[in-house]
């Protein structure tokens, strides 16, 4: 993958291609980016420039036999480590090298998807990915073989944020005590999320979503979207280009998501209702929703919950009018975000915020999906009432 490939990001483009240059290649990197930023086709692209010993955007004048072999996802000296669960196939213990022909296949077809899009692809239900103490293991045994090309040894962890505490530990280890020419690039979307003695031994740096116009040419050059249509859909991927890729072909999830929010919402109002009869009846709804939510993967729960956050933010950019920031266009039956929107104000919104992280919070940590949606219903009765 070459560095004229990865949308925008010029100037984390120059700051690798430069320090690459000078020979000034730190041993361990963090880059932190959200989803769609490029992150992982950069971390790819870099990895190749270095290995094969490239020169300039194009990664070319390097060792042409590597960059070959780079194409294919297949050269000895890059490994990478991501996410992975139990499946049919791997009953226990699954580790990286488990899913390395489904991690080249989803590389292959976007090298700008997501965690969600990662686990769709392994048919994942209700589990959540994580990267155990066996892909460590697997890690000191990758780095201790002697380099193929002579040159450097590239180890990718995808979602590093995803590794458990033994793990963790584990790699700790190996980014205090590097071996020579041996580049750690960690990824994840919530710096965070890691833990603070892995990413004091890194440098960060941050990738930010990409521009529209940024979005917008690569709609246009690269899917042949028309130019009206593109500038449209850029608008609506805030910065995501992975979400722009997902609405051209359609299979965009957030028009269902749609829907279980718009319900959501009407239930809730409803439920306040001084006749008490509607009033229960609309609490038995609410709680029939919960248990539809709860039957999802936990990982469609908290993208749904996310995407929650999002609805009531646009809301309430509309309700202050910022109206050049709110990209929403409903397409739910009679559901009007200018109607919705005088309900969502400062007076609410930061416990409505609360109340949906707190939720999301308690889902990635296995709580009782059902108990935990319907105590978040309930509370947005009150809250969405909230004057």
């Amino acid at each position: 993958m070459h560095f004229s490939e990865i949308l925008g990001q010029e100037h984390i483009k120059n700051h690798l291609i430069k320090s690459g240059e000078q020979g000034r290649i730190p041993h361990a990197q963090l880059f932190i980016g959200p989803e769609g930023s490029g992150t992982l086709a950069m971390a790819i692209a870099y990895a190749q420039y270095i290995v094969c010993g490239n020169s300039g955007n194009e990664n070319t004048n390097g060792n042409e036999s590597c960059n070959i072999k780079f194409n294919q996802l297949a050269h000895p000296d890059l490994h990478f480590v991501y996410p992975t669960v139990v499946t049919d196939d791997v009953k226990s213990k699954p580790k990286s090298l488990d899913f390395i022909k489904d991690w080249r296949q989803f590389l292959n077809e976007n090298p700008y998807g997501g965690l969600f899009d990662w686990y769709k692809l392994l048919g994942v239900q209700n589990k959540q990915g994580e990267i155990r103490v066996d892909d460590a293991q697997e890690i000191l045994k990758a780095l201790a073989l002697k380099s193929l090309e002579g040159s450097y040894k590239i180890m990718i962890i995808w979602m590093a944020d995803k590794m458990n505490i033994a793990a963790s530990n584990k790699l700790l280890k190996l980014l205090e005590e590097p071996t020579d020419k041996t580049v750690f690039i960690l990824i994840s979307e919530n710096e965070e999320d890691i833990i603070q003695t892995i990413r004091s031994r890194c440098q960060v740096l941050h990738f930010n979503g990409l521009p529209e116009a940024v979005i917008t040419k690569a709609l246009i050059f690269r899917e042949n979207i028309d130019e009206k249509i593109a500038v449209k859909i850029a608008h609506q991927a805030q910065g995501n280009y992975n979400k722009a890729l997902h609405i051209i072909k359609e299979d965009d999830e957030d028009y269902a998501f749609e829907k279980w929010f718009v319900d959501w919402v009407r239930t809730a109002f409803t439920a306040a209702n001084k006749n008490p009869d509607k009033g229960k009846a609309a609490i038995l709804e609410l709680i029939l929703w919960s248990d539809q939510i709860a039957s999802l993967g936990r990982e469609t729960q908290k993208k749904f919950l996310n995407y929650c956050i999002d609805m009531f933010r646009q809301a309430l950019l509309l309700n202050y009018q910022v109206d050049k920031l709110v990209y929403v266009e409903p397409t739910v039956e009679k559901f009007k975000l200018e109607n919705f929107a005088p309900f969502v104000n400062g007076n609410n919104i930061s416990e409505i915020f609360k109340e949906l992280s707190d939720a999301s919070y308690h889902i990635e940590r296995n709580g009782n999906a059902k108990i935990i949606l319907t105590d978040l219903s309930i509370k947005l009765t009150r809250l969405i009432h909230k004057k």
